[in-house]
């Protein structure tokens, strides 16, 4: 995995804000190596391993409702590119048309199928193929629609450095999308000025510690975190997310 160079960065991505996270990883480049290494190999032995499970989930889909085994929607990743995420299909055929890109909890597109898929997280696993074909990474990012990388802050462009990422610290640390989800009256709103602001604290923090044993480490969280293991909050979320409090932060580490 390699760094553009700071010129052939997208126009909207060659900022102040982003332009110290990008001198961060430029000195990390031992580590973005064996990051894509690592993606390749884990990605396709994963794939074969779990091919049976694979097969299991594509005859339930078939079986529970009408419509493609796969939901392949458009999101941003690396550089600002559009890509195609590659999901098993939890929701009833063209979903998309018939609500908000916010999904709750009780929403009722959601199949019977697709509720067991997404408490297990199993509607994850297609993802490797997008990670084998480097549009995604292991640890990073989760993938936002173009909707909502629109109103990222210029800070938050330098989390589009690097491959979006099918875990996270986010993923491991901040609980709070669902419950906050569910209790809105506007979804959508909640998102954007709640939601998104605190999960980019984490995602920026990772960031600029960013390196192959942190990917390692937070693979493994996410892992025991899956099984009930809790772990103790990085940062408050409700902090405010802005540079100078990351900064504070950081210098104080």
């Amino acid at each position: 995995m390699r760094l553009l160079k700071w010129e052939h960065l997208p126009s909207e991505m060659q900022n102040l804000q982003v332009e110290k996270y990008y001198s961060k990883l430029k000195k990390k480049r031992v580590s973005l190596f064996f990051k894509r290494i690592f993606d390749i190999f884990a990605s396709l032995t994963l794939l074969l391993l779990f091919l049976p499970i694979f097969i299991v989930v594509i005859v339930c889909i078939k079986i529970d409702s009408k419509g493609p085994v796969f939901y392949k929607q458009e999101r941003i990743t690396q550089y600002n590119k559009k890509f195609k995420i590659i999901k098993f299909r939890t929701m009833v055929q063209n979903a998309d048309k018939i609500g908000t890109q916010i999904t709750v909890n009780n929403d009722n597109r959601i199949t019977k199928v697709g509720k067991i898929l997404r408490k297990t997280r199993l509607d994850e696993l297609p993802q490797l193929i997008n990670v084998f074909l480097g549009n995604m990474t292991f640890v990073g990012t989760r993938p936002e629609v173009q909707k909502y990388t629109n109103e990222y802050t210029n800070e938050m462009m330098a989390t589009l450095l690097l491959p979006a990422g099918i875990t996270s610290r986010t993923s491991v640390f901040y609980k709070n999308e669902s419950r906050l989800l569910n209790a809105s009256e506007d979804p959508e709103k909640t998102y954007v000025e709640e939601i998104l602001p605190a999960k980019m604290r984490y995602n920026l923090k990772s960031l600029y510690e960013f390196g192959f044993w942190q990917d390692i480490k937070t693979l493994f969280m996410t892992i025991f975190s899956m099984f009930g293991k809790k772990y103790k909050d990085e940062i408050s979320c409700s902090e405010k997310a802005t540079s100078d409090d990351l900064d504070a932060m950081l210098i104080k580490k």
